[in-house]
């Protein structure tokens, strides 16, 4: 076996066996499924707990404009009883009371609601909506129109349904859903942040440990350094490739899981339109089946992500979170080897960075035009590349471009990795010298007889 596998094996085996990385392997696929599942589930549940509202009205207008619903009950009191109720509501089994005290018409903040507790932006919502409903009617029957009510109904109940259809070079069409390619580039790119920024920076601590616990100096004694760093470099990106796999997983099989729990063997429904309805009405009218609509709104979610190429997706992440990984973890060897301690990094850790963060909103920029001239160079440069293209890949880049990327990237870490070889090879024997970005220049052109 190879020196180099050697270190490989070793990195990877050290790492994996850590608790660290066993819990994060469980954890990690429980909170990417709960940020799909719990939104949908999340606006499908509402307050339960029944809720007895008095209402005293001082105009006599609005006298049963609020409807009562499965958990809020209006009663509606005599106008010399609000005294009354200000200190007896509580012990009457009332939540709260409303007070309306004038025309709502010539004054809309004249309703009052008084609790004990903080009021739900449920409860305020359904009373506001009725209450405008009252107000909206009362209007109309002003006019004397017949029907004009149900007029003013038709022309507003309009519902515009784009479908984005993705022309093949073949001819073939496939439908797209602009809203989760979106959500996609925004997974995508982050993802690439995420473990480009992790797994680097993990790079760096593990060759300041070596180099401060002078563990590297038994090491070099039988292996040279630059095969240290790629050993070092390789294994971690294993590391990175084996979490991120169980994650896929991991995930599927609890997406899944919640799909079965939810459906049994049934074909799911394909629409949501109570659910769209719930979150889109202003008048916060309870749902009254509220697993069916969370089980609707999932499947909804499933149905649009069958408009994204996954598996091409899938495959573009792992080359490019590589690329990108290979990249900047060469750079963070270099920077472990030259230091003595992780408190110096930060001078030198933060021109690495500055990429990778531009990166990102350069990547919320390509989201809304992933055709411009921004998206398009900076998908190019080897160190924003990884991130921006990642963003650009859902909306289906011509292949060239891809294709020019790639290569761009891939002969970019091959000199990369090079050029932090030759300040790796210097740097992991220095001790107690003071770190400068001459000095690494320095290194960079020293070359050993």
């Amino acid at each position: 076996m190879s020196k180099i596998s050697l270190i490989i094996q070793r990195e990877y085996l050290t790492r994996v066996r850590k608790k660290s990385f066993v819990i994060m392997s469980i954890v990690g696929p429980l909170l990417f499924a709960a940020m799909m599942v719990l939104p949908a589930w999340f606006a499908s549940m509402d307050d339960q707990a029944e809720k007895k509202i008095a209402v005293v009205d001082h105009t006599g207008k609005y006298m049963n404009a609020i409807e009562d619903t499965e958990y809020f009950k209006f009663s509606w009191l005599a106008n010399n009883n609000q005294s009354d109720i200000e200190n007896t509501y509580q012990d009457k089994g009332y939540a709260a009371y409303l007070v309306i005290s004038d025309d709502l018409q010539k004054k809309s903040d004249a309703v009052t609601i008084y609790s004990d507790v903080q009021i739900t932006i449920d409860v305020k919502q359904h009373i506001a909506r009725q209450l405008e409903k009252f107000i909206e009617q009362e209007r109309l029957n002003s006019y004397n129109i017949d029907g004009l009510d149900e007029i003013i109904k038709n022309i507003y109940n309009v519902d515009v349904d784009v479908s984005i259809i993705t022309l093949g070079d073949d001819g073939s069409q496939k439908e797209s859903f602009a809203e989760v390619t979106m959500i996609a580039a925004i997974v995508f790119a982050m993802l690439v942040y995420f473990f480009v920024l992790m797994y680097g920076t993990q790079v760096m601590r593990g060759v300041i440990e070596e180099k401060t616990n002078r563990i590297v100096e038994v090491i070099v004694s039988s292996i040279r350094p630059f095969q240290l760093m790629m050993g070092k470099i390789i294994g971690i990106a294993m590391v990175a490739l084996t979490q991120f796999l169980l994650w896929v997983v991991f995930t599927v099989v609890i997406i899944f899981g919640v799909k079965t729990v939810f459906f049994g063997n049934e074909e799911m429904p394909t629409r949501m339109d109570g659910q769209i309805e719930m979150m889109q009405s202003a008048n916060g009218e309870l749902a009254q089946d509220q697993t069916a609509e969370f089980a609707e709104t999932f499947q909804k979610i499933l149905e649009k992500t069958k408009g994204l190429d996954l598996i091409g997706s899938l495959v573009a992440f792992i080359f490019y979170f590589l690329g990108g990984y290979l990249l900047y973890a060469g750079l963070f060897a270099a920077l472990g080897a030259a230091l003595d301690n992780e408190t110096d990094s930060q001078q030198f850790v933060m021109p690495v960075m500055m990429p990778l963060i531009l990166s990102i909103y350069v990547a919320m920029a390509a989201m809304r035009n992933p055709d411009g001239d921004i998206a398009f160079w900076f998908s190019m440069i080897p160190f924003t590349s990884p991130i921006v293209m990642m963003a650009r890949i859902p909306f289906q880049p011509p292949v060239w471009e891809i294709a020019l990327s790639m290569t761009l990237l891939a002969g970019s870490f091959v000199f990369t990795t090079w050029f932090a070889g030759r300040i790796y090879r210097t740097g992991i024997l220095m001790y107690g010298k003071k770190v400068s970005y001459k000095e690494l220049w320095k290194w960079f052109l020293y070359s050993k007889k």
